[in-house]
């Protein structure tokens, strides 16, 4: 079992990982968490420029493999907000929704996408591989669905009949999102 650490201190990202590499039938790889004390400074302007910044920090702390994803919601009529803002747009989940579903609302234009860069950095300490998956949609006037985490609630998936992020399945989810996207072209270059 290969165990890469992913470097991240949101135990939900990790657990959503773990169950993308299991139903994609990956058995000999395992995502851990870096030790305390992990806490890089993510001053990059772009997702992939945070994605490299994480990872290499886990890496120094570790010596390990590591894996870093940087994501968030863009949307089109907000000039790409929150962007790499995501997490911080507000202080809950729940004020970031809501302070979305206000921002958007004088606009016909809904478009937007989720959208995940992962970087992966070798035992020393170079980045190997990098890729940036992309889920598309639109932002829902409400809330709908009790599955995923952050956006997912409000978050139309194109393709989907109108259901949001949070009312697919995990398989579904899995197969479809932007971190199930950027994850797949990982494993494939790690030849799980």
């Amino acid at each position: 079992m290969k165990k890469i650490v992913f470097a991240t201190s949101n135990p939900h990202k990790l657990k959503e990982l773990n169950e993308i590499v299991q139903s994609f039938g990956v058995k000999n790889i395992e995502f851990i968490l870096p030790p305390a004390g992990f806490d890089p400074v993510e001053n990059g302007t772009t997702f992939e420029e945070n994605s490299f910044i994480k990872a290499k920090e886990a890496n120094r702390l570790t010596g390990m493999y590591s894996l870093a994803d940087d994501s968030g919601l863009c949307v089109e009529a907000l000039n790409g907000a929150p962007g790499i803002y995501s997490a911080r747009y507000a202080e809950t989940p729940q004020a970031r929704i809501d302070k979305l579903l206000e921002a958007v609302k004088p606009y016909k234009n809904r478009k937007a996408k989720f959208v995940c860069a992962m970087s992966l950095i070798n035992e020393e300490g170079r980045e190997v591989f990098a890729y940036t998956g992309e889920c598309r949609g639109e932002i829902s006037k409400t809330q709908a669905g009790t599955g995923g985490f952050g956006y997912d609630p409000i978050f139309l998936v194109e393709g989907k009949n109108g259901l949001t992020m949070a009312e697919l399945s995990d398989e579904e989810k899995n197969e479809v999102s932007h971190r199930g996207r950027a994850l797949r072209k990982v494993l494939e270059f790690l030849k799980y």
